[in-house]
């Protein structure tokens, strides 16, 4: 803690950063984003396993990103969600001073992204050991009891949208869910509206996806949403070959097409 909050000082006194995000405490025990201004309040920096937000939610909000040159504590989904959104094109290696933290709890300062791809290749990316378990145990079921599984839980949202606010990748302007001329998605929550805006959203997620897990974490009602995204990464990686969040210059998968590409998918 003593090293992060330390070079994060560093950073802010020779301007390298106008403003570090990382993690401070909450209420309740918890812990809640930071923007540290100040090189006098970099000891409200902390970082323990409480720490699981993505922090990189907030590199492109409007209000965040024009304070100037920023500077990140970076989990492995925090990286992976920097070089997501490069090959988006919505921000470039000069936007951001990434302050990586290891599964060990150690910084280490990434020069650019290629330092970033190079780190993440030694890593473990996958999904958690209990989604994974969930998630073949949904797989196993015949179409009728998955569809079942999800009418359940999905009739239990009541459109906060704090799985889209949670979620690093979703980052338009405008959601399509806001959009009254024509109203795609029912406003009120209902059963026909709740599984709209679920797999829509589960949909624009494919291929870009890289499994933090924020989604299901934000939801006030406890559903289970990731695995619908996290379903996704496991697709596209069988049928494409392809990781998001591991290299800033990697092609839409929905949106490019190559002609050795798999036809499996086509069912």
């Amino acid at each position: 803690m003593d090293e992060i909050r330390k070079r994060a000082k560093e950073l802010l006194e020779n301007q390298t950063a106008k403003v570090v995000i990382g993690y401070g405490e909450g209420t309740a025990g918890k812990t809640r984003a930071v923007f540290i201004r100040k090189p006098e309040d970099t000891g409200q920096l902390i970082f323990d396993d409480r720490c699981e937000q993505n922090l990189a939610v907030y590199l492109l909000k409007h209000e965040v990103k024009h304070l100037g040159k920023l500077a990140i504590i970076a989990t492995i989904p925090v990286m992976r969600t920097i070089l997501q959104v490069a090959s988006e094109l919505q921000l470039t290696e000069n936007d951001v001073v990434i302050l990586g933290i290891t599964p060990e709890k150690n910084l280490i300062e990434l020069e650019g992204f290629k330092s970033v791809e190079d780190y993440l290749k030694t890593q473990d990316v996958g999904i958690r050991k209990e989604d994974k378990e969930l998630l073949t145990k949904l797989t196993s079921l015949s179409l009728e009891e998955k569809w079942a599984y999800w009418e359940e839980e999905l009739s239990r949202c009541i459109k906060c949208y704090a799985c889209r606010a949670a979620c690093p990748m979703c980052y338009c302007l405008r959601c399509f869910v806001e959009v009254n001329q024509p109203q795609w998605i029912p406003i009120a929550p209902n059963d026909l509206g709740n599984m709209e805006w679920h797999l829509l959203r589960a949909m624009h997620l494919a291929g870009r996806c890289i499994n933090c897990g924020e989604c299901g974490r934000a939801c006030p009602v406890d559903i289970p949403i990731h695995l619908l995204t996290f379903k996704g990464v496991e697709d596209v990686h069988t049928d494409f070959n392809v990781v998001a969040g591991m290299n800033a210059t990697m092609e839409s998968v929905l949106s490019s097409f190559k002609p050795d590409d798999k036809e499996t998918f086509i069912r």
